[in-house]
This record gives structure tokens, C-alpha cells and sequence, in this order.
């Protein structure tokens, strides 16, 4: 039969109770008014000379008042100090303007011993502080003898220790009562181990720290809950693998996300936000524990939340326009988190739509762009076509003049044409670019040599200022030479009559840059940026009339981007303009 751990404890106590008891009434009958009679006296002596003694460390240059205050604060007693005239230098329980009030004390017993003997001791009423006191007094000084420091204290208190037989037994029962208490801490402690063990345990639990078991294996209760701690140990430590497992999982995917991650609590408190969401927002700070209009200053965000954590919808979209640090559109949806009818939070999604709404805005001027360019070809093809059926075949000049315009406007169909697709192939990737080592000055050349005859009708005047040690380029002779044509038409089509070209080379630590240089007609500054994007013209009557598509600077660019080159422009308005690009060399 196990004995029950109340049992234990209940038979350990009253043994303790009545053992200490005992001990109790036996030593205090015999002992205690002589222990407490010399144990008052030894102690009182020895702080007042340990006062004395900290009195004369200070000096003469201590505040006597402030140290009076310290000591009595430090040992809980008064402390007066007396000069030897009697006047009282300091005082702990007496402020400053009672100090000066104060009587000369030269005529205290305690006083008058202390000088005489060296040690003052007496009981008698305080006037100043209205009760009963026991004063003891030592002189202090290194030299000789400079005043008098004094202790006093409450008869109230003494008598507590010298009331005599009639609170013996009461003294006795309650002594007797604490060192069974004592005695029954001890007892405790070791009866209690085991439980102070599992709660360890239980604290390690809870640290995460699953790999401490207790210890006991005795069949009372104490046993069965050593054994249940174990048993739930491994039952937690189980679980709480799972979901940090699942935790993992989900925040790998909220961390790696490309799309803005926001959670906020009731109140509109910041709980998670994802690394791509301050990457978006330029948000470097911590934002747990701010509200989501502070982190994210946005008037709309705001009013969703708002919405949101109001109930006034469950479900919410909008687009935020971002301007800095560079204009972004994100579109942001957000849905309430609710339990049981009570709003607890929302999440936030946000999602970059900006090259989205990018290339829905391409699209639609590639296609204004397109249908505008092809249909001027077409219909001026379509009017000749039918002002030669109505009759004007018989006319042979007119019909020599309208077929040279129809077979002009289908050559710039057919050029157009050509370039949209050349384009569509470079944007799409499935334009081949296959480098080759290759001298670049015979491809210039040729290239000049297909625009000749056009250059002698100009009378324009070209110079090539290629170096003979220039190194080989990297890139696709026929792509490299459609770059160079194209740059070199254009020279040629917007430089007036009698005007000089000239084409440079020099060679750079990875590339080989290419210079064109025209006395043309320039391009305004504000035109610059935007001359490589399709369908630019900074003149369209004019550049339509030579026959220009609008796709060449944008084809030269994406040719040499494909190289890992780089291409930009310079122009001045009415003195010319350069077109530059690198390729790099072997």
C-alpha cells in the first residue's frame, strides 16, 4: 500500500511542529532574557563605533548633516553629532531650521558620561521628538576629542527585547514555531525535488528544449505525473515539428514571393510584411507593431483598410500609382479576416502591374502606329490604282508618273513590312545572332558603296577615319551591317546637299566604338531620349517623304543591346548629329 503524498507531508509537519516546539520552550526559559539583555548591548556598541569611526574617515570636510542622514538611513537610527560646546552640528531626524533652534545638549547625561569616560549611555524623554529614547554616546576625532556623536533609539523598540517572563512562552511558541517551519522547509525540499525537477522540465517544455525526462519512478502520484510530463513531452515535441514544418514551408513562400505581402490586425497594426513589399516601397525600417498607413503613406491603401477592418467590404481592389522613386503601378487586392463574425485583420496583396500596363500601352500605339503607317502607302497605292482605271491609262505621261508612285509607295510597303518583321523577330528572340570575328572596315565600306550613287547625287562628301591597327569585332557580319546601313541612310537622307559625312572607329578596353557624324539637319535636344523608340520622327512629313519606316533606330538598338553593346546619340539643331554604338572587340 503507497502512502499518499498529503500523508507524507501532513506526518513530516506535525513531527516538525512538535520537535521545534519543544526546543523552543526549553531554550527560551533558560537563555533568552540574558541572550537578548547582551545581544541589544553588543550590537548598539558596535554601530556606534563603526558611526564613529565612518565620522572621523569623512573628516572635517564632510557635510555633517548629509552623512548624518546617510548613516541613520544605512543602520535605521538616529544620529545626532554634538560639538564640544554642546551645539548640534547635525541631526538626522531635524532639517535644517530646526538645527538652528535646536537647545545646546553640553548638558545631556549621555553627554557629560561620554567626555568623562569615553562612552555615554542613558534613558530619558526627547523634547524634540516627544517620546521615550535610549541614548548612546562615544567622543570622535583622530587627534583629539571634536564632538560627540550620538545614537538614539526608541525605548519601544528596547522593550520589545526586555519584556520579561510574560511574553516568554508567546516568544518561546513563536520562535519554536519558526524553526519548525524551518525544519519543515528542509523536509520539503526533499520531498518536493522531484517536483521542482518536473517543473524544470516543464519550463524547458515550454523554452522548446524537449530533450530533458525526469527522473522519478516511484508509484505515488508524483510517479504518474513524471510519467504524463513524458508522455506529453513527446506528444508536443511532435506536434510543434509539424508546424514548424508547415511555418517553413509557408514562410519560404511569403519571403520568396514575388508579389507584396501584407498583414495587419484589427486596428490596422502592421503583423508581417514580405521582403518584396519593402523592396517596393523603399522600406528599410522595422514596421511590427505600426500602423500600415504610417509604413505605406498611400490615400487609397488607407481608405481600403479602412473599408476592410469597418466590414464595409469583405473583398477589395484598386491600383495605387507610385511615383518614387520612379513612377509604378501596383495593383492591390485585400480580403478581411474574420472569425465568427468579427473582424480580426486583413491581408493585403500586391502585385507590380506596371510593365503590364507598359505593354498594354505599347501595344496600342504599335498598333495606331502600324495601321497609321500602313495605311498611307496602301491608300495612295489604292487612289493611283483607281485614277488609272477611270481612264488616265490613255494618258501616257500620267500613267508613266502614277505607276513610278504606286511602285515608290509599294517599295516603302514592302520596306515597312520588311522592318516589322525584322522587329518582331528581335523582340521575340527568335532572331539568330551569330558572332563571328570579322573586320569591321570592309563592312562599312560596303555599306557605302550601296548608298553611292545616292551620295553623288547629293555631292555630299564622305570620310572614313578608321585606323589600319583597329582590332576585330565580336558580332553577326549581316546584323552589323544592317546597323551600319541604316545609320549611314539616315546621314544620307537628312544632310542637305553639297554636306559632309564622316565615319570613326576607335578601339576601347572591351569594345570598339563606332562614330557617325553628319552636318545634317540636327535633332532638338528634347527629341533625343526618345529617337530609338518605334515610330518616332521628330519630322514624320519629312521623314515619310524619304521614305523613312520609323523602325530603323528602333531595329539599330535592339541589334546592338543582342551584341551586349551599347548605342546613343548627340545632336546639335541645324549643325548635325552622331550616332554612336560599341561592339565588342575580339
Amino acid at each position: 500500500m503507497k502512502l499518499k503524498l498529503h500523508w507524507k507531508l501532513t506526518v513530516i509537519f506535525c513531527s516538525a511542529i512538535i520537535f521545534g516546539l519543544l526546543l523552543g520552550y526549553f531554550y527560551l526559559t533558560a537563555h533568552l532574557k540574558t541572550f537578548l539583555d547582551q545581544n541589544l548591548q553588543s550590537n548598539l556598541k558596535r554601530e556606534i563605533y563603526l558611526v564613529r569611526d565612518l565620522i572621523e574617515e569623512h573628516g572635517d570636510t564632510a557635510d555633517v548633516q548629509l552623512l548624518a542622514r546617510k548613516i541613520s538611513k544605512e543602520i535605521g537610527i538616529r544620529v545626532t553629532i554634538v560639538a564640544l560646546n554642546g551645539v548640534v552640528r547635525a541631526d538626522s531626524d531635524l532639517d535644517e531650521a530646526e538645527l538652528k533652534v535646536i537647545e545646546n545638549h553640553g548638558g545631556r547625561v549621555e553627554i557629560k558620561e561620554a567626555l568623562k569616560t569615553g562612552f555615554g549611555l542613558s534613558k530619558r524623554y526627547s523634547y524634540t521628538l516627544k517620546k521615550e529614547l535610549l541614548y548612546l554616546a562615544v567622543p570622535f576625532g583622530q587627534k583629539s576629542v571634536e564632538g560627540i556623536v550620538r545614537l538614539a533609539m526608541p525605548l519601544s523598540a528596547v522593550a520589545i527585547f526586555e519584556s520579561g517572563s510574560q511574553r516568554i512562552v508567546v516568544l518561546s511558541l513563536f520562535l519554536a514555531f519558526l524553526l519548525s517551519l524551518g525544519f519543515t522547509y528542509f523536509m520539503a525540499i526533499i520531498i518536493s525535488h522531484p517536483l521542482e525537477e518536473m517543473a524544470g522540465i516543464a519550463r524547458a517544455m515550454a523554452a522548446g528544449d524537449f530533450s530533458r525526462k525526469p527522473s522519478v519512478r516511484s508509484r505515488d502520484e508524483v510517479g504518474d505525473l513524471a510519467r504524463a510530463i513524458t508522455h506529453m513531452s513527446d506528444q508536443i515535441k511532435e506536434k510543434i515539428d509539424d508546424i514548424q514544418q508547415e511555418k517553413a514551408k509557408l514562410d519560404a513562400v511569403i519571403m520568396h514571393m514575388f508579389e507584396g505581402i501584407m498583414v495587419v490586425d484589427e486596428k490596422g497594426v502592421v503583423q508581417l510584411m514580405n521582403p518584396s513589399l519593402r523592396k517596393a516601397f523603399l522600406i528599410d525600417t522595422p514596421v511590427h507593431g505600426r500602423r500600415a498607413v504610417e509604413v505605406v503613406r498611400n490615400s487609397v491603401l488607407s481608405d481600403m483598410l479602412s473599408d476592410l477592418l469597418t466590414g464595409k467590404e469583405r473583398i477589395i481592389s484598386h491600383e495605387l500609382v507610385i511615383t518614387f522613386p520612379d513612377e509604378r503601378v501596383i495593383q492591390v487586392n485585400g480580403v478581411a479576416i474574420s472569425t465568427l463574425n468579427k473582424i480580426e485583420g486583413a491581408v493585403l496583396v500586391f502585385h507590380d502591374i506596371t510593365e503590364l500596363r507598359r505593354l498594354e500601352k505599347v501595344r496600342q500605339d504599335f498598333v495606331a502606329n502600324v495601321s497609321h503607317e500602313l495605311r498611307t502607302p496602301v491608300a495612295s497605292i489604292k487612289g493611283y490604282a483607281e485614277t488609272l482605271l477611270s481612264g488616265a491609262m490613255e494618258d501616257k505621261q500620267a500613267l508613266k508618273e502614277f505607276l513610278g508612285t504606286i511602285h515608290e509607295n509599294s517599295d516603302r510597303l514592302v520596306n515597312l513590312i520588311n522592318d516589322l518583321l525584322d522587329l518582331a523577330r528581335i523582340e521575340s528572340g527568335r532572331m539568330k545572332i551569330v558572332p563571328v570575328a570579322m573586320e569591321a572596315v570592309s563592312v562599312v565600306q560596303r555599306c557605302l558603296n550601296i548608298l553611292e550613287k545616292t551620295i553623288q547625287d547629293k555631292k555630299l562628301s564622305v570620310t572614313m577615319d578608321l585606323p589600319g591597327n583597329l582590332p576585330k569585332v565580336l558580332a553577326d557580319e549581316s546584323r552589323f551591317s544592317q546597323v551600319v546601313l541604316n545609320l549611314l541612310d539616315n546621314a544620307v537622307k537628312y544632310t542637305s546637299e553639297g554636306g559632309s559625312i564622316s565615319v570613326k572607329a576607335v578601339s576601347q578596353e572591351k569594345n570598339v566604338r563606332f562614330d557617325v557624324i553628319d552636318t545634317g539637319i540636327g535633332i532638338p535636344e528634347e527629341d533625343l531620349p526618345r529617337i530609338f523608340e518605334r515610330f518616332y520622327r521628330v519630322d514624320k512629313a519629312r521623314s515619310r517623304d524619304l521614305g523613312g519606316t520609323g523602325l530603323g533606330l528602333s531595329i539599330v538598338k535592339h541589334i546592338v543591346l543582342a551584341h551586349g553593346g551599347e548605342v546613343w546619340a548627340s545632336s546639335q539643331l541645324g549643325r548635325g548629329t552622331t550616332f554612336s554604338f560599341t561592339i565588342p572587340r575580339v
